[in-house]
């Protein structure tokens, strides 16, 4: 099958014309269009060597090529893969399996895996998950990914250790090498030194590729190898979204219009909720890793150059048709707050409607059509809902949820994510308030050099018991 653009974005919804007059003018995209142009060179100039490494990922042909050789020997030889990861190095590793793998994979018999391993991740550090999830799993025929650029994520690097004395104890004079991989910096940092040290097989995350936006890495690459996915038709994919928004036209580039009309429903009508809400249980995984994206590269204290700002939009996570019955009433007849970005593809896999009661005004009209159907059905008459109530909303359109367009759409929401960074003035790539939390972590566990939080004066005032 040839490799052709499989994405569409549909914004009609966001503009006033088709939103009862409360939406976007179509004229506020023209009068940001040399603003654009200005951000868009910025971008470019950044690209390669510079900050923006993840626009790189699709051409790098010899660490692909080293992720395919440690797959090809790995995947026949064990049952399970464990992810020990969290945050960007754990969700779009999900999404990708929810996307590109059939449903309950890990249910799956060999057969109906393909003999390809089943896949484990580990992206929290409640005891009462991952506990009887190490007692289930036979941790001989487990292959255990740790993944931290620095190697100092306390959540992971707990994970790695108490996996680590397991894997010790069941292997004893065996060691650990074989059944451990290390994705980590390809030069400094804890885990670089400890591979160095045990022998450990290493894959490396970029060092100008932070974590949510690193999926087209190997943090997200060999997992997905490693299930069987195409990940030469995922960057494939990944390429072309590139090629696609190469252009500084604002009209032209898909990735710059959905930043722009996102922006603009922000900043100039209010809506600072931006929901994803796919409909299709494939891509909802995709809705959680835009969160991150989203949340963490936007939601700023400070701009760029330093002035106190306290920006960003809230991104929300809803699944069609399920949330038309638990978020769509507030969406419809709630604040003028929010945007709705509708994920659809194709139903390769389909189940007819049977018509046992034709004459039942209920329940007639059913037979006869199919769930695809009744599923496309809700989804435009959503969008339709909302627009006739002055609700902003668009739909991005895969006309195949394979490899290839799921790259296209990774890439689609990773340069929309750099674009609205230089629209709102903030650096899309740092996370001050995700450090602030990890350096009181430190200091709560007692990590040397860290001060736990204290409590203010009274503040015990204020604890129910």
């Amino acid at each position: 099958m040839p490799d052709r653009n499989r994405l569409v974005l549909d914004c009609n919804n966001m503009f006033a014309d088709r939103t009862v007059g409360r939406g976007i003018a179509t004229d506020r995209l023209d009068s940001l269009a040399a603003r654009f142009r200005e951000l868009h060179a910025d971008v470019q100039r950044r690209r390669h060597p510079g900050p923006l490494g993840f626009y790189q990922l699709p051409f790098e042909a010899t660490v692909v090529s080293e992720i395919r050789r440690f797959a090809d020997w790995a995947a026949p030889l064990f049952e399970n893969v464990l992810v020990l990861g969290i945050g960007g190095s754990a969700l779009g590793t999900s999404a990708l399996r929810q996307a590109l793998r059939p449903p309950f994979w890990n249910e799956l018999d060999d057969e109906g895996r393909e003999h390809f391993p089943r896949l484990y991740i580990l992206d929290n550090v409640d005891p009462a998950t991952i506990a009887p999830l190490l007692e289930r799993l036979d941790i001989r025929r487990t292959l255990c990914n740790v993944i931290s650029k620095s190697g100092a994520t306390a959540e992971t690097m707990a994970q790695f250790m108490i996996v680590r004395e397991r894997l010790l104890a069941a292997l004893e004079e065996q060691g650990l090498q074989g059944h451990l991989i290390f994705t980590t910096d390809p030069v400094k940092g804890v885990l670089r030194q400890l591979a160095v040290a045990e022998g450990i097989a290493t894959l490396p995350v970029p060092p100008n590729v932070g974590g949510r936006f690193s999926v087209l890495s190997a943090v997200g690459l060999l997992p997905a190898a490693l299930m069987g996915i195409d990940i030469e038709r995922l960057l494939a994919g990944a390429a072309a979204m590139i090629a696609r928004c190469h252009t500084d036209e604002l009209q032209r580039n898909p990735a710059g219009l959905f930043a722009a009309l996102q922006y603009l429903a922000h900043s100039e009508q209010g809506a600072g909720i931006h929901v994803m809400m796919p409909y299709s249980d494939r891509l909802y995984g995709f809705a959680d890793w835009f969160r991150q994206l989203w949340a963490e590269s936007l939601g700023k204290r400070y701009r760029s150059d330093g002035g106190e700002v306290f920006t960003g939009p809230t991104p929300v996570k809803a699944l069609g048709a399920t949330d038309q019955h638990s978020q769509v009433q507030l969406y419809i007849e709630g604040p003028f707050d929010k945007t709705i970005t509708f994920l659809a593809g194709p139903h390769e896999q389909d189940l007819a409607i049977p018509g046992p009661y034709p004459d039942s005004p209920e329940l007639g009209y059913l037979g006869g059509r199919t769930l695809g159907e009744l599923l496309d059905a809700e989804r435009h008459a959503t969008a339709a809902a909302l627009a006739a109530s002055g609700r902003m909303n668009m739909t991005i359109q895969l006309e195949r949820i394979d490899a290839h367009a799921i790259g296209e759409l990774i890439m689609l929401l990773q340069i929309a994510t750099v674009y609205a960074g230089g629209l709102y003035g903030v650096d899309p790539l740092d996370q001050p308030g995700v450090e602030l939390g990890k350096r009181l972590t430190y200091g709560l566990m007692g990590r040397a050099g860290f001060e736990p939080p204290a409590l203010a004066p009274g503040e015990e005032r204020w604890i129910a018991r």
